[in-house]
C-alpha cells in the first residue's frame, strides 16, 4: 500500500515515544508497517509470530503506541486500512460472509459494545458544553453520514439551540464557514474516507478562533490537528459501505447530554415547538375514542 501523510507509516511513527522503542517491539512495528492487511485483521498471536515475538510483546508495543491494548489499536489499525480501500476493495474483503444481514446486525451490536467500553463522559459533556454556550454549532457530514450530523442537528435544534447541518455541498460549506466566529462550534463527522473539505473547513474553523470537534472512525492527522477533540467511532460494515449505527449512537448521547445542560432551555423549546406543530396540523392523530 503506497504511504501518504495519512498513511500507517507517518502515523505509526508520530506515535513512537520519545525513548523509541525496544528492540522486539521495533519488529512489531515493522510488521504493522509492512504487512498492514495482516494486521488489520489478524489476531494477537498471528501479529506475535509474524514479529517473532510473544504476544505479551504486542500488547506492550500497543500501549507504547499509547494505547489501552492490541484490540484499541486494531480498530484503528483497520480503520486507516479500510479507508486506503475503494469501494468495490472493500467489498472483496467482505466477499463470503454469510448471511451478509445477519452479519451486518452482529457487526453493528459489536460496534455498540465496543463504543459503549470506551465511552468517555467527561469528553462527552466538553462536547455539550461547548455547544450550549456557542453562538452556533456548524455539523459537516457529507456523503451517507450526512444522515448522523443530520440527526444531530435536528435534535440540538429542538433542544432549544442554534445547530445546522451543513449538507448542500462545498459551495454552502465554504459560505458558512467564512461566517464562523471564536463564539461558534464546528462538529465535523466523517467516517471511512476522509472529505477535503471537510479537513479544509476545519481547519479554517480552528485558524478562526472556533471550537472544532471531529467524530470518526480513525484519527487522521490533517483532521485531528485542527480539532480540540476527537471521539472515535467504530464504523466497519460488512460490505461496500461504513456503518452509521455506533456514530448514530453518539450523536445522541451528546444531544442527551446537552438537553442537560439547561433543563428549563430544552423543556420551553420543545413544547414551543409542539405547539406549532399543532398549529401547522403537521402529525396524524387518530380520533380519540368516545366513552360510553
Amino acid at each position: 500500500m503506497a504511504e501518504t501523510d495519512d498513511g500507517f507509516e507517518a502515523w505509526l511513527r508520530d506515535r513512537l515515544p520519545e525513548r523509541g522503542l525496544r528492540p522486539k517491539s521495533a519488529a512489531v512495528l515493522e510488521v504493522l508497517v509492512s504487512q498492514p492487511r495482516r494486521a488489520s485483521f489478524g489476531s494477537t498471536a498471528e501479529l506475535a509470530q509474524l514479529a517473532g515475538v510473544n504476544v505479551a510483546t504486542v500488547t506492550r508495543t500497543a500501549q507504547a503506541l499509547g494505547f489501552a491494548g492490541w484490540p484499541a489499536l486494531q480498530q484503528e489499525l483497520r480503520a486507516r486500512y479500510m479507508s486506503s480501500l475503494s469501494a468495490p476493495q472493500v467489498a472483496e474483503e467482505h466477499r463470503g460472509v454469510d448471511s451478509p444481514g445477519s452479519a451486518s446486525l452482529r457487526r453493528d451490536l459489536d460496534s455498540l459494545a465496543l463504543l459503549n467500553r470506551r465511552f468517555d463522559e467527561p469528553v462527552l459533556r466538553t462536547v455539550a458544553q461547548a455547544v450550549a454556550a456557542a453562538r452556533r454549532t456548524l455539523v459537516i457530514a457529507d456523503g451517507s453520514y450526512a444522515a448522523v450530523g443530520m440527526a444531530m442537528a435536528h435534535n440540538a435544534r429542538l433542544a432549544g439551540y442554534d445547530v445546522h447541518a451543513v449538507t448542500a455541498g462545498d459551495a454552502e460549506l465554504a459560505n458558512q464557514t467564512a461566517k464562523l466566529t471564536a463564539d461558534d462550534v464546528l462538529v465535523a463527522i466523517s467516517f471511512w474516507r476522509l472529505y477535503e473539505s471537510t479537513v479544509l473547513a476545519a481547519n479554517e474553523a480552528r485558524t478562526r478562533g472556533a471550537r472544532v470537534f471531529a467524530i470518526t472512525d480513525a484519527a487522521s492527522p490533517a483532521l485531528a490537528g485542527a480539532a480540540e477533540e476527537v471521539l472515535m467511532v467504530p464504523a466497519e460494515g460488512v460490505t461496500f459501505f461504513p456503518s452509521l449505527t455506533a456514530g448514530m449512537a453518539l450523536v445522541q448521547a451528546i444531544v442527551a447530554q446537552l438537553a442537560a445542560v439547561d433543563p428549563g432551555r430544552t423543556s420551553a423549546s420543545i413544547e414551543a415547538a409542539e405547539a406549532m406543530w399543532s398549529r401547522f396540523d403537521l402529525l396524524h392523530r387518530r380520533p380519540s375514542a368516545k366513552s360510553g
